[in-house]
């Protein structure tokens, strides 16, 4: 009887085991963006960081028990003006040399009230400080492309106070008023690679 009860407990553990296997999931780069938006004098001018990746474990049964590790390389900024990057890249704005890396490390995920869209709680460390931020993560759907590799969709669309991460540089106008502003708009799309079946078997 009890090696019934213990055939019968493994058989259970074994059929519920994928149920709650987390799959690694990538950036694919060719096909994702960070971008930024912020007040200059009476207009707005974007940027975007072209180094990045994140590690995402997918939790498909309990979306609760996934998390997220995000990497930018500050040094990667590209507003397409040269001189602008250097001065955006020295020590009045991200100090690159000292603060290399622009990271988020998610400590925590809910659903929100809107469909499809998580809030993240976590980390983010930028310029030498560390915030507790939450991000609304719009999850896109699952897929596959051509080649059988499983995809992932993310969005994120969040405004951060550059001041919060002590980047405070800025200059008075002759007119009055103020050069930059201090709110910054972030939108972070992500077109993950998930493993494909050999790969996922392995983890």
């Amino acid at each position: 009887m009890k090696l019934n009860r213990s055939l019968i407990a493994l058989a259970i553990a074994i059929i519920a085991t994928p149920l709650f296997a987390q799959e690694v999931y990538t950036v694919d780069k060719s096909h994702s963006s960070t971008t930024f938006k912020v007040r200059h004098m009476m207009a707005n001018f974007t940027g975007s960081f072209r180094d990045f990746d994140a590690k995402i474990n997918i939790d498909r049964a309990r979306p609760a028990a996934s998390t997220v590790e995000f990497t930018i390389q500050a040094a990667s900024i590209d507003t397409d003006n040269e001189n602008r990057d250097k001065h955006l890249r020295s020590a009045d704005f991200f100090d690159v040399e000292k603060f290399p890396t622009i990271t988020f490390k998610s400590t925590a995920i809910k659903p929100s009230a809107k469909k499809d869209v998580y809030d993240v709680t976590g980390n983010l460390t930028m310029h030498g400080v560390t915030r507790v931020v939450t991000l609304p993560v719009a999850f896109l759907g699952f897929g596959k492309d051509g080649r059988g590799t499983p995809k992932a969709g993310f969005e994120i669309e969040t405004t951060l106070n550059r001041k919060d991460y002590g980047i405070e540089w800025n200059r008075t106008l002759d007119e009055g008023g103020i050069l930059l502003g201090e709110d910054v708009k972030v939108t972070i799309n992500i077109e993950a690679n998930g493993p494909k079946p050999a790969e996922a078997a392995k983890q």
